[in-house]
């Protein structure tokens, strides 16, 4: 076959050229990876006995706070910039009106303290819902059968609150109460907290890749009912550019879309229409799919993680918060 044949009307076109060696496929690059666009989650608890690795999760532990400042500080190393925070709170502490939340010497609070004390240069993001609070496993406040939503703003602010005074970098709302990064906003800014970044999850689909998360902060167990009324349809891809709209208007400094792959098509269309900071979170069932897969021999492991993590890149996601951050970012230093 010539290359006439193969080109049509561009004879002298062969793609391949540009792939022949290693260092030109690197010049013509479309794309990068590297540690800085990866954000590690962590799961903190103050009980000795949840401190394994969680078994819906292979290869993820929960810290307590002495190794969870160690972790980081391994994360750091790594050129990791940011961690997100979770916590799996005694269930003693959880109580219908999620009260723990806005104590300010919680377990994510003191956590916070211990992780800057340590590392003052880390960043480090929390996560502002109810469900790792709630008796009832939702990321809001239960009235009858409904989470209601201005009551549930009302405590989600004062969340916000200790978390951002114990020193947390950037809060980020991910329970979808409509108005809460406006009501979160007006509260930083009125404590002199003008300096913390707001990260919402402004397109959070209420997806079965929770799964795992659920029983990494004890709420799957606690959820009554769905959180079909204040997440997201994943059918709907017109009301995500609504939702994100609204949360920019009221203050918000970055977006998040998630579940990550399974709604690479939003992540770009936020992209491409907002041109905001715009994160991605390759939830704890992507995890779980992609680990136990390889674990399983189905595919390389290494291959497949940083395949996956250079599809949300590619799709426009600034960063992505991901449970293979730091192994992802060792192979990654390993290249440069």
């Amino acid at each position: 076959m010539t290359a006439t044949s193969v080109s049509g009307v561009f004879p002298y076109t062969r793609m391949r050229r540009n792939r022949r060696h290693g260092w030109v496929r690197r010049i013509v690059a479309e794309h990068t990876l590297t540690a800085n666009d990866l954000i590690w989650p962590l799961f903190v608890s103050d009980r000795a006995e949840d401190c394994v690795e969680i078994p819906t999760m292979p290869g993820v532990v929960r810290y307590d706070i002495p190794s969870a400042v160690e972790a980081v500080g391994r994360a750091k190393a790594l050129g990791i910039p940011a961690v997100c925070l979770f916590p799996s709170i005694d269930p003693k502490l959880k109580t219908p009106d999620a009260r723990e939340a806005a104590n300010p010497d919680n377990l994510i609070c003191r956590a916070v303290r211990a992780i800057k004390a340590a590392h003052p240069d880390m960043g480090v993001i929390c996560d502002v819902a109810l469900d790792p609070f709630n008796s009832d496993g939702h990321d809001g406040l239960v009235r009858g059968d409904y989470v209601v939503n201005d009551d549930s703003v009302a405590m989600l602010v004062k969340q916000a609150l200790v978390q951002a005074k114990a020193g947390c970098d950037i809060i980020a709302p991910s329970d979808m109460m409509d108005g809460r990064v406006r009501a979160m906003r007006e509260a930083l800014d009125a404590e002199g907290l003008i300096d913390v970044g707001i990260l919402s999850y402004a397109a959070k689909y209420a997806s079965a890749f929770y799964g795992p998360f659920r029983d990494a902060v004890g709420s799957g167990g606690m959820l009554k009912g769905d959180k079909k009324t204040y997440q997201m349809d994943p059918a709907n891809s017109d009301e995500a550019l609504r939702e994100v709209a609204l949360d920019i208007a009221e203050g918000a400094d970055m977006v998040m879309v998630k579940p990550g792959m399974p709604y690479l098509d939003i992540l770009s269309r936020v992209k491409d229409t907002f041109g905001l900071p715009t994160l991605s979170y390759q939830v704890s069932g992507e995890y779980a799919m992609l680990r136990v897969a390889a674990d399983a021999g189905c595919f390389d492991y290494r291959k497949i993680v940083l395949e996956s993590l250079m599809a949300f890149r590619r799709a426009g996601a600034d960063a992505i918060i991901t449970y293979f951050a730091c192994e992802a970012a060792a192979w990654l230093n390993e290249t440069r």
